[in-house]
């Protein structure tokens, strides 16, 4: 189908990042919600950046169709085909066809997966422009051009989209960065501004909505041995399965310009504020999940499931959500519409899916925007309130001696940070007092940053992780 073409459907939700969690998450609802007879939506999607032309070309072959395989803790296999992914855009570096795609007036939902890190923001939510990236790319959309970063491509796409009259659209965050909506909206219209457009941004104010949202299902990267299982299950040769655990959770802020999904049919909790939901996901699944990484890395394991099954890494992870995180959930005046005990026991229960093999390397990856997303809300929270940080900074601590095993090159794997300036993460590492070095970071702890409580009780925690490494030595 050429891009100038009608869509397969009425209506198309446009997503930029055709990874393997987007194929095991929304994609999947919107293949439950045309298996119950609406089929009025399809996803076209592509990607932004040239690192997985293989992918995008196998399902390009497979006409956007691949194979979900999900497997429960119990270790129960299920295969289910996914056909939701009605458009494949092969990746151009004018990013021409995504352009065209999302200018069509049938795009009314352009949704987008990207790490925390992708964002590019300080810890005011103001554009940093220090990455040499996001600076550049404020170079191209000032020349006419598209970006390679999520701004840089958005712009390009809505700047096209008013040009030819195509109407307004909803911008759909489908990551981990708390308030995604409303922060990434921010960091767009400051980007705009930077370009000095001044038509567009008062186009995108007008004609876009931007809602938060929280996302959760656990999606390893495919091992090379999927396509045989999924070939002995099924029979079908697929270039291009993915695999992820049995649960799935999608909570969206009700905020659509332009007609969504009825996705609530198919169990998304479509709410007016996603909240203490995101503040629940983000604090026990996320910033544990670093934790059992980290640990586990630190005592030479290379899965997930082998870290929960260590008792010293259980009781941290434990410690940490039932002496830190739920207090500052539950306190005065904050109720969660979560369980938070049956949440955390049921998260522990989900790293603990041998079948998964989930790797320490995948989970371990862009801690200097872990720490500060994930990990410093809570230390701030219960400093404020008076109370220990006992069982919240064994968390920093993993994380510095992790970082310190990276700068002597003693990792057994390579470490990814888009965060990370490695300059200051070796200055860190290198420095006479790296436990001061760390706790005085403003990029992971803002206005905490050199705070002595902090400081002493990321001494303390370093020291139990000391004797951790050395117990397992």
């Amino acid at each position: 189908m050429s891009i100038a073409a009608a869509p397969a459907t009425p209506y198309v939700v446009l997503h930029l990042g055709l990874g393997s969690f987007h194929r095991a998450h929304q994609a999947v609802y919107l293949q439950q919600l045309i298996d119950a007879g609406d089929a009025r939506w399809s996803f076209s999607g592509g990607n932004l950046r040239p690192d997985t032309t293989e992918l995008l070309s196998a399902l390009q072959a497979q006409g956007g169709r691949y194979t979900l395989e999900t497997v429960s803790p119990a270790g129960e296999y299920r295969y289910q085909r996914i056909e939701a992914i009605r458009e494949v855009l092969a990746f151009e570096p004018t990013l021409a066809s995504l352009i065209a795609r999302g200018a069509h007036a049938a795009t009314r939902v352009i949704s987008f997966t990207v790490t925390e890190a992708g964002y590019y923001l300080d810890l005011h939510d103001k554009l940093d422009l220090g990455f040499a990236d996001l600076a550049s790319d404020i170079d191209r959309v000032r020349r006419g051009e598209a970006g390679q970063t999520i701004y840089g491509a958005v712009c390009a796409i809505l700047r096209a989209r008013r040009a030819g009259n195509a109407g307004p659209v909803t911008l759909l965050c489908c990551d981990n960065l708390r308030h995604n909506g409303h922060r990434f909206r921010g960091g767009l219209l400051e980007f705009i501004d930077r370009c000095g457009d001044a038509a567009l941004l008062e186009w995108v104010r007008a004609n876009t909505t931007c809602p938060n949202a929280m996302v959760d299902r656990i999606t390893p990267r495919p091992p090379p041995e999927l396509r045989e299982r999924v070939r002995q299950a099924t029979g079908w040769t697929d270039a291009a399965p993915v695999t992820a655990e049995t649960f799935i959770q999608w909570v969206i802020e009700d905020d659509f310009l332009a007609g969504r999904p009825e996705w609530e049919r198919v169990g998304v909790q479509m709410v007016d504020s996603v909240a203490p939901y995101e503040e629940a996901k983000i604090r026990v699944l996320n910033a544990t999940h670093s934790c059992v990484a980290w640990a586990g890395t630190l005592i030479g394991l290379r899965f997930i499931h082998e870290g929960t099954r260590v008792p010293q890494i259980r009781q941290m992870a434990w410690d940490y959500v039932t002496h830190d995180v739920i207090p500052c959930l539950t306190q005065s005046g904050r109720r969660s519409p979560v369980d938070l005990p049956d949440y955390r026991d049921v998260v522990l229960e989900r790293f603990g899916n041998a079948a998964l093999r989930d790797t320490n390397q995948r989970v371990a990856m862009d801690g200097f925007s872990k720490i500060p997303g994930f990990i410093a809300p809570t230390v701030r929270e219960r400093l404020a309130q008076g109370q220990t940080i006992d069982s919240v900074a064994v968390l920093p601590a993993l994380f510095l001696a992790f970082l310190q095993r990276w700068h002597r090159g003693a990792l057994a794997y390579t470490y990814e940070d888009q965060g990370m300036n490695p300059d200051t993460a070796h200055a860190i590492c290198a420095s006479a007092d790296p436990v001061a070095a760390i706790s005085a970071d403003t990029g992971l702890w803002g206005e905490l940053a050199g705070n002595e409580m902090l400081r002493n009780a990321l001494r303390h925690a370093a020291q139990r992780v000391l004797d951790f490494e050395k117990g397992h030595a």
